[in-house]
């Protein structure tokens, strides 16, 4: 069995940075690809990146060049680097494993 732990979220100025960590238990030189999903308040559930096994990655077009997705298997971490971060990143951030394997999420505050 798979479980997902996110860390690293919090309050941020605009212009800010955080990093998100996802650890996971089990290995994951198993799971395919790994990704990062995020909620906003009255909103759905959206795609954020994604990493696969070989290390190809994909972003949303609203987080392009800002965001960077990367995993350590050694580690069993999967990693977002959020730069430049604006009011409407606000949310909460959940990580996932192929298939269908999701974090408990961690909130993400950009405000001033």
């Amino acid at each position: 069995q798979v479980q997902l732990v996110e860390s690293g979220g919090g309050l941020v100025q605009p212009g800010g940075s955080l990093r998100l960590s996802c650890v996971v238990t089990g290995s994951i030189s198993s799971i395919y690809a790994m990704s990062w999903y995020r909620q906003a308040p009255g909103k759905q559930r959206e795609f954020v990146a994604v990493i696969t096994r070989s290390g190809n990655t994909n972003y949303a077009d609203s987080v392009k060049g800002r965001f960077t997705i990367a995993r350590d298997n050694a580690k069993n971490t999967v990693y977002l680097q959020m730069n430049t971060l604006k009011p409407e990143d606000t949310a909460v951030y959940y990580c996932n494993a192929s298939p269908a394997y999701w974090g408990q999420g961690t909130q993400v505050t950009v405000s001033s």
